[in-house]
C-alpha cells in the first residue's frame, strides 16, 4: 500500500497561510484544509508514492501524518482519478449546481488577452471616477435622483412603459453580468449564468465559483466588475440628463440606481456580500449565520449543534454580528419594497383598473391584462422558485 501511488484529478491549490483552499476547478467544487493536507496533496500531485508523501507530510507537521486516511476522505469528496485513461484525469464532471436555474456548463470563449485591458488599472481608474461623479451627482443635484412614481415608466402610457421597461431592465441586467463574466476571463477562469431568488426578488447571477482557485487579492476585481459597469453606465445617464432629459433617460437612471442600491445589500448575498466574506476570509458564513440565529432563538438541533462547533472559527466570528444585520435586512428589504417597488405597483394597478373598466369587447381591457402579468411575473417565478427549493428540502 504505502509503495503506490494516488493519482489525483486536476486540483488547485492556494496557500492561505494555515489553511489550503484545494477544488476541483471542473467541478465547481473547494473545501479549506489544514496547511499539511496541502503538503500531501502536493506530494501527491507529483507522483510521490504514499509512504514518500507521508514522510514529507510528518517533516513538515513534525508528527506523523495518517496519509491514506487522508486519501480516503480526498475519495469520499471525488477529488481522485479513478478512471482507466491517463490522458483524461477522471473524465468529464459538470459543475455543481448553485442555483434553480443555471447553465451546465462553464463558459469560455474570450481569450483572456482581449479581456484584460478592461480591468488594469487605467480602467479601474475610470470606474473609480465614474462611483465618485454618479454618487456627487445624486447627493448635489436633487432633479438628477431618479422618482418611482415618475421615472419608472419610460413612457406617459404606463401599459407601454411596463413594456419598454424589461427590455432595458433585461438588457442593463445582461450588461452587469457580462462584466463579471469579462473579469473571470481576464484570470483565464471561464464563468456560467443562472437565475435565483433572493427573499423576494428575481436575480440573475453569475457562478463566480472558480475565483476560490487564485489567490484572495485576485478575487476582487471579479466581485466588483459588475458595479463598476453599473457605475460607468450611470455617470454616462447623470451627465446626459444634465444637458438633455427625457423620460427614456429617467427610467434608465432609476433601473441604474435600483441596481447599484441592490448590491450594497450584503444581507442578500448580493456582490457586495461575496467582497465582504472574501474580505473577511470567510468559508460558508450564510451557513453559519443561520445556525446562530437558531440557537439564539432556542431551535438548534443536535446535529446542527456538532455542525456550528466544527464550524470556522473566522464565520464564527463574522456570524455573531452578521446574524443580527441579516435579522435587520428584514426591515431594509420591507422599506425597499416600499420606497422602490409600491409606487410603481400602484400606479400599474390604478392604470389597469381604469383600462380594463372597458370591458373584455375592448382591446385595451386585454392590453391592460397582458401589461399587468408582465410586470408581476418575476414575482411569480420567485414564488415558483420558493416552492421548488421547500419541495426539495423537504425531500
Amino acid at each position: 500500500m504505502t509503495t503506490q501511488t494516488v493519482r489525483l484529478r486536476r486540483l488547485s491549490l492556494v496557500d492561505e497561510g494555515e489553511e489550503v483552499l484545494v477544488g476541483d476547478p471542473e467541478a465547481g467544487t473547494f473545501i479549506s484544509i489544514p496547511a499539511v493536507g496541502g503538503v500531501v496533496i502536493a506530494a501527491l500531485m507529483d507522483g510521490a508514492t504514499i509512504e514518500e508523501t507521508a514522510r514529507r507530510a510528518e517533516e513538515y507537521a513534525g508528527e506523523p501524518v495518517d496519509v491514506p486516511a487522508f486519501v480516503e476522505t480526498l475519495r469520499e469528496l471525488g477529488f481522485l482519478d479513478e478512471s482507466e485513461d491517463e490522458d483524461d484525469p477522471g473524465g468529464e464532471r459538470m459543475p455543481v449546481a448553485t442555483a434553480p436555474i443555471q447553465g451546465r456548463r462553464w463558459l469560455s470563449g474570450l481569450r483572456p488577452e482581449l479581456a484584460r485591458p478592461l480591468f488594469g488599472r487605467v480602467a479601474w481608474f475610470v470606474y473609480g471616477a465614474a462611483a465618485l461623479f454618479s454618487l456627487a451627482a445624486l447627493v448635489l443635484v436633487p432633479a438628477l435622483r431618479p422618482d418611482p412614481t415618475s421615472d419608472a415608466f419610460a413612457v406617459s402610457d404606463i401599459g407601454l412603459g411596463a413594456l419598454l421597461v424589461y427590455p432595458i431592465t433585461l438588457v442593463l441586467a445582461g450588461v452587469h453580468e457580462g462584466w463579471h463574466w469579462l473579469a473571470a476571463r481576464a484570470l483565464d477562469l471561464p464563468a456560467r449564468f443562472g437565475i435565483d431568488r433572493r427573499m423576494a426578488f428575481l436575480v440573475f447571477e453569475t457562478d463566480l465559483s472558480l475565483l476560490w482557485s487564485v489567490p484572495r487579492r485576485r478575487r476582487y476585481g471579479p466581485l466588483l466588475a459588475g458595479l463598476a459597469i453599473d457605475f460607468v453606465l450611470l455617470a454616462v445617464v447623470l451627465g446626459w440628463r444634465m444637458v438633455a432629459d427625457n423620460t427614456v433617460l429617467g427610467a434608465v437612471a432609476y433601473i441604474l440606481v435600483f441596481q447599484v442600491a441592490w448590491q450594497c445589500m450584503v444581507f442578500l448575498r448580493t456582490d457586495l456580500y461575496a467582497v465582504l466574506i472574501t474580505w473577511l476570509g470567510c468559508k460558508d458564513l450564510w451557513r453559519v449565520k443561520t445556525l446562530l440565529l437558531r440557537r439564539a432563538f432556542g431551535r438548534l438541533r443536535e446535529g446542527e449543534a456538532a455542525e456550528l462547533v466544527a464550524a470556522d472559527p473566522c464565520d464564527v466570528r463574522a456570524g455573531r454580528w452578521f446574524r443580527w444585520l441579516w435579522l435587520a435586512g428584514l426591515f431594509v428589504v420591507a422599506a425597499w419594497l416600499a420606497f422602490f417597488l409600491l409606487p410603481v405597483l400602484v400606479s400599474l394597478l390604478r392604470w389597469t383598473a381604469a383600462e380594463v373598466a372597458a370591458g373584455p369587447a375592448a382591446w385595451r381591457f386585454w392590453y391592460a391584462l397582458a401589461c399587468t402579468a408582465l410586470m408581476l411575473g418575476p414575482w411569480l417565478a420567485v414564488a415558483g422558485l420558493a416552492i421548488r427549493s421547500r419541495l426539495t428540502r423537504e425531500r
